[in-house]
């Protein structure tokens, strides 16, 4: 374990979490001021108590008595409302601060390039998102606010037994190092839990998250008893982190009762001597007033280490999320030209680029698509097709070589921009939980109306109407309620109604069937007449009609032209074709 991992408290990421709370000053100053208030309404209850004892028990002034109980019950009143006060400040701003964090974490997360999300778990990404700025909230709300109102109690209670008399309250205050000794290995032993307890709790969320996903792999594949012992020993790993932590608290807050027990006998033991003694200031109340001081005293010290351990957790947890937030994986966004529309210029010079260093995936390729042309990219698997839809739309950055769009480099561009004249269909649809109509325009403000005549140019417009709800119809995770080839048209409607400038279709018609494939070509032809489009494709039947034919093979161009010249070449291409037409 290395000495950052068992560090008590992480001055820096403290620091970094006090930053969220600058924007809400009054909110924050105003509930340090109700721990103030509450630090002096706790010593004013013993000294009250032993008043009443000296004063009026034992001299059996029962008007007296009642008049102070009175008063000390206004004050126990006041306690009350401030310490309600308190409690809903302090946990209004946790949760008000982490809704900052969550939108910031949120914001810094969309902004990511590709290869971040192609590398990370997506669990993972959710437990940062939504478990760990939880446990931010109850660093403010359950903890550091807790921990500052519990230290003025403290600090408030050793002043008075200090005044009071200054003997009794050395006896009470001998074990006081003990327990702060103790407390110290606690904490520390605890964040190291904690940090086990983050780590398996973000493996088991990463875990549940991918064979949900995966269900149906997983049973057409016989994986169920595999899969659940993994995620037997998942989970006893997440269990056993947990246990650890129980297995300090079991220790700890015994001791810590022990030692407060033997605090209170001293105080007797020492203040009965005091008062047996002649000559002795020393009362019965004052003794009284002490046990209440030394419970005071050190019932906060065992809340404090609680309270500390779900600051730990709330530090471990901004940790995790800082480091997302000082990740750089931004594509930089430098350009300053808006595009409007673009004419639909594209231009490929010696572009090379790599997933993964030193591994190029395409190695320096080269080509034009004109103004209104159609141009067909074929090629195997792991050619390097889907990849140059990849860098049109910026989400990788390439390694080297230049990509123009209308004569202009495309990082000169907005992003925005770019990507709002850019519409591709996916072969791997992704729709939201939600209704076709919002899937289709996704919360852009294109009315239903439009929605329809769109439908009907491509002719999708029956196929949604035969659904429950048409237009309306909640297609669930994923599209899960939707076929393959349904979700494939809806793709095709919402890339459709944006008007695109450069319509890029990848495997578009891979995996559906005839009668879809037949609506899909037949809004390609539409939709592709005199405007830019890029169709990538295996069937080679789909894209007889391009005007040119780019193949690809193992990140290079081999072949450029139209169907019929890569044919009469008698190369790669016609090799390509006879092998799917050779029945």
């Amino acid at each position: 374990m290395s000495k950052e991992q068992i560090k008590v408290f992480d001055v820096k990421v403290f620091g970094r979490l006090m930053q969220f709370a600058k924007k809400y000053r009054m909110q924050f100053y105003v509930t340090i001021i109700s721990a103030i208030l509450i630090s002096l309404f706790a010593v004013v209850r013993p000294k009250f108590i032993q008043y009443i004892i000296d004063n009026y028990i034992t001299t059996k002034d029962k008007n007296g008595l009642l008049i102070y109980v009175l008063i000390m019950g206004l004050i126990l009143i006041l306690e009350t409302v401030t310490r309600l006060f308190f409690i809903y400040t302090a946990h209004k701003l946790g949760f008000t601060i982490i809704k900052d964090v969550r939108m910031k974490l949120y914001n810094h997360m969309m902004s990511f390039k590709m290869t971040y999300f192609d590398k990370s778990s997506v669990g993972q990404l959710v437990t940062r998102v939504v478990t760990d700025v939880e446990r931010i909230a109850d660093f403010f709300g359950q903890g550091f606010f807790m921990i500052v109102s519990d230290l003025m109690v403290m600090v408030t209670v050793i002043i008075t037994m200090l005044f009071m008399n200054w003997r009794l309250a050395l006896v009470t205050l001998i074990v006081l190092p003990i327990i702060v000794y103790a407390t110290k290995i606690f904490q520390k032993a605890m964040k190291s839990s904690f940090k086990e307890i983050r780590a398996q709790a973000a493996n088991l969320n990463g875990f549940v998250q991918e064979r949900v996903t995966g269900m149906k792999i997983l049973q057409l594949f016989n994986r169920e008893k595999i899969e659940y012992k993994n995620f037997e020993e998942i989970n006893s790993k997440h269990k056993e982190a947990w246990v650890d932590t129980i297995m300090y608290y079991s220790i700890f807050f015994p001791v810590v009762e022990v030692l407060t027990s033997v605090t209170v006998g001293l105080v007797v033991w020492f203040g009965g001597l005091q008062i047996i003694s002649e000559n002795s200031t020393t009362s019965a109340g004052e003794i009284i007033a002490f046990i209440m001081f030394s419970e005071m005293l050190f019932r906060p010290l065992r809340q404090i280490a609680d309270k500390f351990n779900t600051m730990q957790m709330g530090m471990v947890a901004g940790e995790r999320i800082f480091e997302v937030l000082d990740t750089e994986s931004q594509i930089e966004d430098k350009g300053i030209v808006e595009a409007s529309h673009f004419k639909g210029d594209i231009s490929f010079r010696d572009v090379r680029f790599s997933y993964i260093k030193d591994e190029e995936v395409l190695k320096g390729i080269s080509f034009d698509v004109k103004p209104g042309e159609t141009v067909a990219i074929v090629g195997a698997t792991g050619a390097g097709k889907t990849t140059i839809i990849n860098l049109i739309n910026r989400f990788y950055e390439i390694n080297s070589g230049q990509i123009k769009v209308d004569g202009e480099n495309i990082s000169n561009y907005t992003i925005p921009s770019l990507r709002k004249n850019v519409a591709i269909v996916l072969q791997d649809v992704f729709l939201f939980s939600d209704t076709i109509y919002k899937n289709i325009v996704l919360n852009k403000e294109i009315p239903l109306a439009q929605v329809k005549a769109a439908a009907k140019e491509i002719g999708i417009h029956d196929f949604i109407m035969t659904l429950p709800n048409d237009y309306h119809y909640n297609v669930k995770e994923r599209g899960a309620m939707l076929s393959s080839g349904q979700r494939q048209l809806i793709s095709f409607l919402r890339a459709y109604i944006s008007n695109p400038s450069i319509l890029i279709l990848d495997e578009a018609t891979s995996s559906i069937d005839s009668f879809s494939e037949q609506l899909i070509q037949k809004a390609t032809d539409k939709i592709t007449q005199n405007q830019t489009s890029i169709i990538i494709a295996h069937r080679l039947t789909t894209i007889k009609k391009a005007d040119k034919i780019i193949v690809m093979d193992k990140g290079l161009i081999v072949e450029q032209g139209s169907h019929k010249e890569l044919l009469a070449n008698k190369s790669y291409y016609s090799n390509l074709y006879d092998m799917q037409f050779a029945s």
